[in-house]
């Protein structure tokens, strides 16, 4: 390997069987995770979106130039305009402009079960949206030139363990995606080689929330993993 710093390596060797309950252990506490629609406006500790974005600014990214950008939105003027523009977005995805949808019939099928629609209340109820983008350059110094790598792949491993994390806190989360999302840059004051990526919206369930019996749907191991 070529010559460069380095720290030493420190992580607890396990015993066998406290691995695998401590995975096991964090396996179930995940799977309790559920995408939620309903959200209360009841106030969240700011400490504990830092400390959830600081987790995420811990994952592994190419050459380490850690491409991410976490704007949190807690402004109800901001909020505001955010829905507004997000749900201009999403009449146009579902055909409710007039115009024929942009979602295909197969895609609009696919959401049939989960009863999603292009009204997005949640943007202004949950306490707090957390706009991600993908700094496309920059590199570590942000200067807006420095290429960066492997960007899609590192602030999406990122985005994995901010949700993780907000649910350890015992926080609902949703990732919200509207196409295009560029109102989101000027919303959120980023430069133009930001790419916006998702809004999660964080806060706790209102009392009445529910979840669609189709997305406790899940593949078993036997599908989603091989052994070779």
């Amino acid at each position: 390997m070529q010559d460069h710093d380095t720290v030493p390596y420190s992580l607890e060797n396990l015993p066998h069987e406290e691995s695998i309950t401590r995975a096991r252990a964090m396996r179930d506490r995940l799977k309790e995770r559920r995408t939620c629609q309903y959200f209360s406006n009841e106030a969240v500790p700011s400490e504990v979106i830092e400390a959830a974005i600081e987790a995420a600014g811990t994952a592994p990214n190419g050459a380490n130039h850690q491409p991410w950008h976490f704007a949190v939105v807690s402004s109800p003027a901001k909020k505001c305009a955010i829905r507004k523009a997000a749900e201009a977005e999403e009449r146009r995805f579902y055909g409710q402009d007039g115009a024929d949808p942009k979602a295909s019939e197969e895609w609009l099928g696919a959401l049939k079960d989960l009863g999603t629609d292009a009204d997005k209340p949640f943007l202004e109820t949950a306490p707090y949206l957390i706009v991600v983008f993908a700094q496309r350059k920059g590199g570590i110094e942000e200067d807006g030139k420095t290429q960066n790598y492997y960007v899609n792949e590192s602030v999406g491993i990122a985005c994995g363990m901010l949700i993780a994390t907000l649910h350890e806190a015992g926080l609902a989360t949703l990732t919200h995606t509207p196409s295009p999302m560029g109102f989101l840059r000027e919303a959120c004051e980023r430069p133009e080689w930001e790419k916006p990526l998702m809004i999660v919206v964080v806060g706790h369930p209102s009392a009445d929330a529910t979840v669609p019996a189709h997305a406790l749907k899940k593949k078993p191991l036997s599908q989603i993993a091989s052994w070779l």
